[in-house]
């Protein structure tokens, strides 16, 4: 049996951070990371944007290099996936029966692309963007395609729709919600992405149910309820994610939707931590509601806390969450959580393709969505942090710099 004084299992963003954070924070201990994919751990953002587009090629998507890892003595562990946890026992058991012995756990693995039920499902041509091999895998066949659906409006399937219709291809994106980006944004910017899109050649169905996936072997089409079949030779399904946390629930952590972290990233089982995307957690940037955040800002922040405690460092995870999306020339990024919010303040003309939506609840600065608008997304920060009250009127006021607001 191997053994290190801390596994780390899940080799994205998360993992990653972790390594590094705990040797920065002088950990001198043995330490392995456990990925299940064949890669070192790279970015994953860039898969539906410049990898996919072939801007960026693979080797500029790696975090670190094999030097770094080894300089820093980070035994790498990859193409095996964890099947088991033993708490009592502290190892966890590999797929292919390996177990290995750990003092600390750290639990870093994401989540799981959300994959379409209905029939057809399982043809070829039906792809999810998650992983270097999911590109991969769509990049081999569009010499091939001239049609595609995109299932989901959310970001990954508006980012992948964004450079299919830039490489030519016949694009239909099929929303279940009456707008885009319904379940993280508001009504301005959802209708100024779809514009956008249809600018671009980009077909938007919305308030749409899709009934089946047609075709023998490979994708013919997308059948609606209701009759009506969208020609494609191929299906983008950018539904979600599911947490990757069996392991744990079935070993006896608490959770659901995710592990249950506190403050300082330990899950209810001894010696154990979770971080990133996979983590259910109290947020004080969204009322101290439980929820998990699907970011790297957020994988990266609790990824350091975890890693301080370790250490024995006083820490706890309290980051202003921000996002980020690129969509043709398009730089969309966010700080807070627009959940919950009971008005919306639109800062600037949609129509310069440079403005910013302001989210509020019972007054307060809750979040901000800015679309090439730097100036805001850096000034916006300090009042999601401090969610003071303000005059919707002078936030409209795009003549007025936020900072003159703190």
């Amino acid at each position: 049996m191997s053994r290190y004084d801390v596994l780390i299992v899940g080799a994205g963003h998360g993992g990653a951070q972790a390594a590094i954070a705990l040797r920065q924070n002088k950990f001198q201990g043995s330490l392995a990371l456990i990925g299940d994919e064949p890669e070192l751990p790279y970015e994953r953002p860039p898969l539906s944007k410049e990898y996919l587009s072939g801007e960026k090629p693979f080797e500029r998507l790696l975090i670190r290099p094999a030097a770094f890892w080894k300089e820093r003595q980070v035994t790498m562990l990859t193409g095996r996936t964890v099947a088991s946890v033993d708490p009592g026992g502290c190892c966890v058991t590999t797929a292919d029966g390996e177990t290995i012995a750990y003092r600390a756990l750290i639990w870093a693995t994401g989540g799981k692309a959300r994959r379409i039920t209905c029939d057809g499902h399982h043809l070829a041509g039906v792809h999810t963007v998650r992983t270097r091999a999911d590109v991969d895998a769509v990049m081999r066949e569009l010499p091939e395609t001239g049609q595609v659906a995109v299932i989901g409006g959310g970001f990954i399937g508006l980012e992948a729709a964004a450079v299919l219709a830039k490489l030519g291809k016949h694009v239909t994106v099929l929303e279940a919600q009456d707008r885009v980006l319904a379940r993280v944004a508001g009504e301005p910017l959802s209708r100024f992405f779809e514009a956008e899109h249809r600018a671009h050649g980009v077909t938007i169905r919305t308030a749409v149910q899709v009934e089946c996936i047609e075709g023998g072997k490979r994708v013919a089409g997308v059948r609606l309820a209701g009759g009506e079949v969208i020609a494609a030779q191929m299906a983008i399904v950018g539904i979600g994610i599911e947490p990757a946390v069996g392991p744990l629930l079935e070993a006896g952590a608490r959770g659901g939707n995710g592990v249950l972290v506190d403050a300082q990233c330990r899950t209810s089982l001894p010696d154990i931590y979770a971080i990133g995307d996979c983590t259910l957690h109290a947020n004080p940037h969204a009322g101290d509601r439980m929820i998990r955040l699907e970011s790297v800002q957020n994988a990266n922040d609790q990824a350091t806390v975890a890693a301080q405690t370790i250490c024995g460092v006083e820490a706890s995870y309290d980051a202003v969450p921000w996002f980020w999306s690129n969509q043709y020339d398009l730089k969309l990024q966010t700080v807070g959580i627009s959940a919950g919010h009971d008005q919306t303040v639109v800062r600037g003309d949609p129509a310069t393709r440079s403005f910013s939506v302001i989210y509020l609840a019972a007054g307060r600065v809750i979040a901000l969505d800015c679309v090439n608008s730097v100036r805001d997304y850096v000034q916006g920060r300090r009042l999601v942090a401090e969610a003071a009250r303000h005059d919707p009127a002078r936030l409209a006021d795009a003549e007025t710099p936020l900072k003159e607001l703190v």
